[in-house]
């Protein structure tokens, strides 16, 4: 049962330490909110690299199919198919401006290699998103 006289929580909200909101559009996505739309981007390039290879499987072709996606997406739009879908967007430094290129790679680099993603801060960032200072948050 809660006192009258208890003390507020002391326990930050995610994202407070980035000046995001702790829920709703602007808030940082979840785990696994960030798992799917990986997932949705890493099946839309495996079957683009199918349409290219076939009648062969894509093999490493998926992998060069996911790189190019996801940068000309995050580059031009500020979202992959897959974070468009889970309503996800990526969050940058200069809001107003699009995703350098160079954060684009060098994030999609990292992702590709999945370890420093899962290497993940008291946020849920990865490694991938603290080193290119971005973050994935909610859009709606």
């Amino acid at each position: 049962m809660a006192r009258d006289d208890a003390q507020p929580s002391q326990e930050r909200a995610r994202g407070d330490a980035l000046g995001l909101p702790g829920t709703g559009p602007g808030s940082l996505a979840s785990f696994g909110q960030r798992v799917v739309a990986f997932l949705v981007d890493a099946l839309a390039a495996a079957l683009v690299a199918g349409l290219v290879t076939a009648p062969e499987l894509p093999r490493n072709w998926s992998l060069l199919a996911f790189v190019l996606i996801t940068v000309a997406f995050l580059v031009l739009a500020g979202q992959t198919p897959g974070m468009r879908l889970l309503g996800l967007r990526l969050a940058h430094p200069e809001p107003e401006r699009r995703l350098a290129l160079w954060r684009a790679l060098v994030r999609t680099g990292l992702l590709v290699l999945l370890v420093p993603a899962l290497i993940v801060d008291v946020d849920g960032r990865g490694l991938h998103d603290r080193w290119t200072s971005t973050a994935v948050v909610r859009d709606r």
